[in-house]
């Protein structure tokens, strides 16, 4: 029997918020989230979990980095928007329903603006938020943690890349296990 609060790959869907390159120079652990949020982007494909992108005001931010467009399906567009939160934007919402996931894997940038709305508005609209904690980062640190602090006492879930790809997989029989781990290690 699977706890409520572990995730399933069948209700399951990644949301990376804003990672674009206009913030790499001003964030200091951006390569190292980005990379983080790349491998993350590339095994939950391996475990058929949708992923969806957002961008925030592109024309003058930029687009999302560069390591995690490389892994991303050739199908997936990023959703542009100027609201801080990604349910802001009605297609993201649209979106994110044609999943029909009931979970959302979140991440990105930044943890007190961005990531921080939109997993309220998450929350708000039922869903169960799962903050790849490791993956979600701000400018300045202490922001990061009450970011991430206020979304923990609102009801998201913390969670870890691999913390959530094992509970995706749940069995090391699983046929991706394997491609997975390489991932991993």
């Amino acid at each position: 029997m699977r706890h409520e609060n572990t995730l399933d790959a069948a209700q399951a869907a990644l949301v990376i918020i804003d990672m674009q390159e206009a913030f790499r120079a001003s964030i200091n652990d951006f390569a190292e989230v980005a990379a983080g949020i790349a491998l993350m982007a590339h095994a939950v494909q391996l475990l058929n979990v949708p992923v969806l992108v957002t961008e925030q005001y592109p024309k003058g931010l930029g687009h999302t980095a560069a390591e995690i467009r490389a892994v991303l399906p050739a199908a997936v567009e990023p959703v542009e928007k100027t609201a801080f939160s990604s349910c802001g934007a009605q297609s993201f919402v649209a979106e994110l329903e044609r999943t029909r996931a009931r979970q959302v894997l979140v991440c990105g940038i930044e943890a007190h603006v961005c990531v921080n709305q939109t997993t309220h508005d998450l929350l708000a609209r039922g869903y169960q938020v799962h903050l790849l904690t490791e993956c979600i980062t701000s400018r300045a640190a202490h922001n990061r943690e009450t970011g991430l602090a206020k979304m923990r006492q609102s009801g998201a879930l913390p969670s870890s890349t691999e913390m959530a790809l094992f509970e995706l997989m749940r069995d090391a029989a699983h046929a991706q296990f394997k491609a997975v781990q390489k991932l991993i290690k």
